[in-house]
């Protein structure tokens, strides 16, 4: 399915001149199983960039060494790498032109003591009315099973409804809220296996979660979260905290909505 994509160049910024298109066949993968592999691979100065950003990161915040769940409230210079002009472009095709990031994370998982992250789907958590985000996961490290990769249960997000959900307060978890087993078939689940650089992209409702890592090699990820403008990030709902910091930054097109208190990129 990943063999099939295409390169375009237009002008643009002189570090940026690619335009990435994601084939029909590539669409329809994402809207039957709720995920995309892109062949499209980002530059390896760009994933030792991301890598030194976060080192900085945790020089000054050790609490994050494994994960960080709101990157752009830590340090705004990561908003850099969400400016990919080829990541947008895929974005666009899944979601439509006008384009929004709401949030960008860290999961580190350090080689031996990286964190499982329990069955779940995102939109459990988010503020996002309607809801509805595509999600960019960018591999920083090759993603194995036996380092942790992502595991998704493809077509879980057809229904566009979240599951039943618990609390999970058990220690060594990333996320608290977990899916009740009812609604998990791990027979089913596909293994994320990502080369350093390589991303997925997926749906607010797609159930996904990962183990933990045991191995001696880390798995770090940096997550990227756009959501069409016609969505509106709701300050007011309570999954949105009552210390809400996060700035929503208007990347492409306008507010369809006209509701969101966007910052222009």
């Amino acid at each position: 399915m990943n063999k099939q994509l295409t390169f375009l160049t237009r002008g643009r910024n002189a570090a940026q001149t690619e335009t990435v298109v994601l084939t029909e066949a590539q669409i329809n993968h994402y809207n039957e199983h709720g995920y995309v592999i892109p062949e499209y691979r980002l530059p390896s100065e760009q994933v030792e960039a991301i890598k030194a950003q976060y080192s900085r990161l945790i020089e000054l915040h050790p609490e994050f060494s494994d994960y960080c769940p709101a990157l752009l409230i830590q340090d705004t210079g990561f908003l850099n790498f969400a400016r990919n002009d080829a990541i947008l472009d895929m974005v666009g095709q899944l979601i439509g032109p006008n384009i929004a990031l709401w949030n960008s994370s860290f999961f580190a998982k350090p080689a031996k003591v990286g964190s499982k992250t329990p069955w779940h789907q995102d939109g459990e958590y988010w503020p996002i009315r309607p809801l509805a985000t595509c999600s960019v996961w960018i591999a920083l490290d090759d993603a194995t099973p036996e380092n942790g990769c992502l595991r998704f249960l493809p077509g879980t997000h057809r229904s566009k409804e979240l599951a039943e959900h618990h609390y999970n307060d058990a220690s060594g978890l990333s996320l608290p809220l977990e899916l009740d087993s009812k609604h998990v078939d791990e027979n089913k689940a596909v293994d994320v296996v990502l080369k350093s650089g390589q991303m997925s992209l997926h749906d607010a409702y797609l159930m996904h979660g990962s183990e933990a890592n045991n191995s001696d090699k880390p798995r770090r990820g940096m997550t990227l979260r756009f959501m069409p403008t016609s969505s509106v990030y709701r300050r007011d709902l309570p999954t949105s905290g009552p210390n809400d910091m996060r700035t929503v930054y208007l990347m492409r097109g306008k507010d369809e909505s006209g509701e969101n208190d966007f910052r222009v990129r």
